[in-house]
């Protein structure tokens, strides 16, 4: 019994999936292995016993008396625990083995491991996190059942930013599968606009386990609705053929290029932009997102027509944990910004506000991915028609390896000049 193997097996413990990568690998360092016969007690009802314990093969039976005269009689098989993490804690229930049983053991003393201050990170505490790991923090309420916010930093354009929700949603489906197991897809569906003043319930759907893969399907609800989808597919590392036909397009290196900070002060005294343009600029607030975006092309602007297309370099503000389900999680968060405004491109002109509103979102991750270096965003928009505009992109590391691609789906509206669109950066 290697530390891998029980790591993985660890890793399918549902009480031990919410945990962050490296806290489940301190615990199969720290599992004793227990062993006993048919008939003999693991546990006897008022005992604190030593700690929890996982099944690792066997069958036991729970009995005892959870209130007077109502005996109660329970099955555990692999995967299945008990016990307490408290020394002070007795237990209302004896535990039997049915079979011969083997159990692994995870004794009072380390059991602090099983709370830790951040799903992404034993070691850190969440508000010392970059801004975006923040964002991608949640709060598991239960099994299967994640609570997350809108931070006050986090962007937001009249509603929930739609790259917050395909983020946390991928976050929520992470924290219920084996660790060994990363996603390699998305499926997303936008259903109502999100309100940012209160939490977003994100409630999972085991649709299967498999050996080499897990589906996982996200509703994200506010207000008892439904208000964003996402299917996420999971698979465990497999040695196969490779290839690359797609080139990375030569582009200005990102240490060249100006950041937004940069971009905004340059726009707000260029003279060959729209006076109305440069007014927006100056009195709208501008908070910092906590991705670090630089276009390739910096003189294109939402007063401007051009082609259907784009190319930004972006990453994350900060450095993040190393944890490969966390930066995937974070390129799908970044996915959002801007991705569906390049449809708009070749329709835009001055006094000329269009609304853009994402409706599904697809992912495919094809590699390995760093989200605090620097990442090229490719984006083409081959049409629109009947309200909406379809993009599709390819991100490339700075080696050129096409890490993932993706496609959308973005509702184009033209809105009256009384009201302020929804949905687009004040850039």
């Amino acid at each position: 019994m290697g530390i891998d193997s029980v790591a993985e097996f660890l890793s399918c413990v549902p009480l031990l999936q919410k945990l962050p990568r490296n806290s489940v690998q301190k615990i199969a360092q720290l599992v004793e292995v227990k062993n006993y016969d048919r008939g003999d007690y693991v546990l006897r009802e008022g005992e604190a016993g030593d700690g929890i314990h996982f099944i690792w093969d066997g069958v036991a039976e729970v009995s005892g008396h959870v209130e007077e005269d109502n005996p109660t009689k329970y099955l555990l098989k692999k995967y299945d625990y008990f016990g307490h993490g408290l020394t002070s804690s007795s237990q209302h229930a004896g535990v039997v083995a049915l079979t011969k049983l083997t159990c692994l053991l995870l004794r009072h003393e380390h059991c602090n491991l099983l709370q830790p201050i951040s799903i992404w990170n034993a070691d850190k505490a969440v508000e010392k996190c970059s801004l975006v790991e923040h964002i991608m923090h949640l709060e598991p309420l239960e099994v299967d059942i994640f609570q997350g916010i809108t931070l006050p930093d986090a962007p937001k354009f009249g509603k929930v930013f739609g790259g917050q929700f395909v983020g946390q949603a991928l976050a929520a489906a992470t924290k219920t599968v084996n660790c060994l197991k990363i996603v390699h897809s998305i499926h997303a569906h936008f259903h109502l606009g999100g309100d940012v003043d209160i939490p977003i319930m994100y409630q999972v759907h085991r649709v299967r386990d498999g050996k080499s893969f897990a589906t996982r399907r996200v509703d994200a609800i506010q207000k008892q609705k439904v208000v964003f989808t996402l299917v996420a597919s999971f698979q465990k590392d497999e040695e196969g053929f490779d290839h690359q036909d797609a080139l990375m397009p030569i582009v200005p290196d990102p240490e060249t290029l100006l950041s937004l900070e940069e971009l905004r002060e340059r726009r707000l005294t260029d003279p060959r932009l729209p006076g109305p343009y440069r007014n927006t600029l100056a009195t709208a607030e501008f908070v910092p997102w906590p991705i670090e975006i630089r276009f390739c092309d910096p003189n294109v602007t939402s007063q401007t027509k051009s082609p259907p297309s784009l190319r930004f370099w972006f990453r994350a503000k900060g450095n993040l944990s190393d944890d490969q389900a966390l930066h995937r999680c974070v390129v799908a968060f970044a996915s959002d910004l801007i991705f569906g405004e390049v449809g708009n491109n070749p329709h835009r002109k001055r006094r000329l506000n269009i609304a853009t509103i994402s409706l599904d979102h697809a992912m495919w991750f094809h590699r390995p991915l760093r989200a605090d270096d620097w990442i090229l965003f490719v984006i083409g928009s081959p049409s629109a028609c009947n309200a909406r505009s379809f993009v599709s992109g390819q991100m490339y590391d700075r080696t050129g390896t096409l890490v993932v691609s993706l496609t959308q789906e973005a509702l184009q509206r033209v809105v009256p000049p009384a009201q302020k669109p929804i949905g687009q950066s004040n850039l």
